[in-house]
């Protein structure tokens, strides 16, 4: 049930249990260990709240007292921000700004292809699967550069792939030998206690 607005806790996250964009924001919540309320919401069927709160009806939300958020590379700069450790981004400024283009590439290039692998369309399915395994096969020597991506500590960047991975099997996705440093980077992540904190019971059933 929806919280009335004057009996709103400090922050709450509005967020569907299923989505790779909520899923990304948790992920930052739980890695920065922030009290926040998740409400879990159904595609649908969204609360009065956060129709009230969002012009685009759109999950992750992110209420802070008067601020209200509803993009997700927003939301985990900004809780990155309120809350400084640990940093979840660079410190220097063209650090930041990498990690940022990178946050943005991996919008364009895989995030995109989301409708299309949840369609019903065949043709649309198949294509964008491929896509997707392609594309993180050309890049899986990045992988075998750096601990986390890119990085020798976890970022942003790091929740964006870490909610994509977890889906592969669940988008019908397996990975070429040539991309087994992708396979082993996910395992890794899989295996953070922030991680495992941020999954619901629908995420954990992808794998099970």
């Amino acid at each position: 049930m929806a919280l009335a607005a004057n009996r709103r806790p400090v922050m709450t996250l509005f967020s569907d249990a299923q989505c790779p964009l909520s899923h990304r924001t948790r992920i930052a919540v739980a890695e920065k260990n922030i009290s926040v309320n998740v409400v879990t919401v159904s595609r649908g069927c969204l609360p009065e709240d956060l129709i009230d709160l969002n012009p685009y009806n759109t999950v992750p939300t992110l209420v802070d007292r008067d601020l209200a958020l509803y993009d997700s590379r927003i939301i985990m700069e900004y809780l990155d921000e309120r809350y400084p450790h640990p940093p979840l981004m660079p410190v220097d400024p063209v650090s930041r700004a990498r990690s940022r283009l990178m946050l943005y590439c991996i919008d364009r290039d895989w995030y995109s292809l989301l409708d299309d692998i949840e369609s019903t369309d065949g043709s649309r399915l198949v294509a964008a699967r491929k896509m997707l395994r392609d594309a993180l096969t050309v890049i899986a020597p990045v992988f075998e550069q750096k601990p986390f991506f890119m990085s020798d500590a976890f970022t942003l960047v790091d929740c964006a792939v870490a909610a994509v991975l977890w889906r592969l099997p669940a988008w019908g996705i397996e990975l070429p030998p040539q991309a087994r440093s992708v396979t082993e980077y996910g395992e890794r992540l899989f295996d953070r206690a922030g991680f495992r904190t941020s999954l619901t019971r629908e995420e954990k059933d992808l794998r099970d």
